[in-house]
């Protein structure tokens, strides 16, 4: 069983979550508000009165099954969670074998998630939870990006960009479904490396003149030699193979790596928050290939103003490689449109910037009217013109 832990409130130890608006930690119970330095003093403090403190008697625990867990969940929830998950589709006696399970420290309820889960809310008491053995060790991310955009802000900012796109069916726009929106810490390998390049050629200039009825052509060839060291940094790429909405995701960037912090997992308190499954070793021959290939575009575009440049030969060689393993801020929101092929749609919203990428679902319905009130238009127009010929 994995351990859990919730961020208590020093005032009155209800959960701690993360605002975005003021970057500092809200309790909704005693409306107390802490900075992170606050909270890290605290938990500290308490962590050192349990070691000093005797072992206490353990209580019963409260627990209860997968099978509890999947009965109890709504047919929303159940949905919410294949199509999150990538179990969409999943027979329902099938679904517990793609689940791992884990105890809320808060209500003792037996909760489901993924394997790549690291953070999380109960589905009994809804209170945040994070899963420590998922960001330790190894797993340890070196920083987090905070989210700087909260729920409400990132509703409205998901309702004007889909306001700017047409035949939108209509239950697309309803509360219970813009609710749905989930902050999502996800995993990435960020990057900074320095490449030392050369490149040599012969680049031709070709001139051409007239002079009464003499045509003149002036050909010149040069020994072409380009030099130098180009550095690269905060190159992003996605660590987490099983996310069903990973080119949609890649799509929000850039993001602005400055703000990230050291990693404190109070900042993941009221979201969720997704654990690397793809380790560095495995993309980063992918990735030194993209960073030799771009070096060598470089040195092509600085020996600009040649008619052509031929006998290239290059030489690129990376002196330097830092990996960073991050987790960063973005709002996703899935929509299953009432069609009969009950197509998902995944949208994603970079938490920082508020970036918006995904494709809207078209409501055939209502393109019909438009396009019959199109040539209801034409033909009344064409009627009433023919009437006055």
């Amino acid at each position: 069983m994995t351990d859990t832990f919730t961020h208590k409130c020093p005032n009155c130890g209800g959960p701690l979550l993360f605002d975005p608006k003021d970057q500092k930690f809200h309790c909704e119970y005693c409306l107390s508000v802490y900075t992170e330095d606050e909270v890290t003093a605290y938990e500290k403090t308490q962590h050192e009165a349990h070691l000093e403190s005797p072992k206490q008697a353990s209580e019963p625990e409260l627990t209860f099954s997968a099978d509890s867990q999947v009965d109890e969940m709504t047919v929303e929830e159940k949905e919410a969670f294949k199509e999150a998950t990538g179990t969409d589709g999943m027979e329902e006696d099938t679904l517990e074998g793609a689940m791992e399970l884990f105890n809320c420290p808060s209500c003792g309820a037996q909760i489901v998630t993924e394997a790549t889960t690291a953070a999380t809310y109960c589905y009994y008491c809804h209170n945040p939870v994070v899963l420590a053995g998922r960001l330790t060790g190894n797993f340890l991310p070196e920083k987090v990006l905070p989210f700087a955009i909260e729920k409400e802000e990132a509703v409205e900012k998901f309702l004007a960009w889909t306001k700017k796109k047409w035949f939108i069916p209509k239950d697309f726009f309803n509360k219970e479904q813009i609710d749905k929106m989930t902050g999502v810490y996800f995993p990435y390998w960020v990057v900074d490396a320095e490449i030392d390049g050369q490149m040599q050629g012969m680049g031709t200039t070709i001139r051409i003149w007239r002079i009464g009825d003499i045509e003149y052509t002036e050909t010149k060839q040069f020994d072409v030699q380009r030099k130098g060291k180009i550095s690269f940094k905060e190159l992003i790429k996605n660590a987490l193979s099983k996310n069903v909405q990973q080119k949609m995701v890649e799509a929000v960037q850039p993001f602005i790596l400055d703000k990230a912090v050291s990693f404190k997992s109070q900042y993941l308190a009221g979201f969720q928050a997704e654990k690397r499954d793809i380790e560095y070793d495995a993309i980063q021959q992918s990735i030194q290939s993209e960073l030799k290939n771009y070096s060598e575009s470089i040195l092509r575009d600085t020996a600009s103003g040649y008619t052509t440049l031929t006998k290239l030969q290059t030489d690129i060689s990376l002196e330097n490689e830092e990996n960073h393993y991050m987790l960063l801020p973005i709002w996703v929101v899935t929509y299953r449109s009432n069609e009969q092929s009950k197509k998902v749609y995944y949208y994603a919203m970079n938490g920082q910037t508020g970036k918006v990428s995904g494709i809207l679902p078209v409501s055939y319905k209502r393109l019909g009217l438009f396009t019959f009130g199109i040539f209801a238009t034409i033909l009344a127009i064409f009627l009433i013109g023919g009437w006055f010929i």
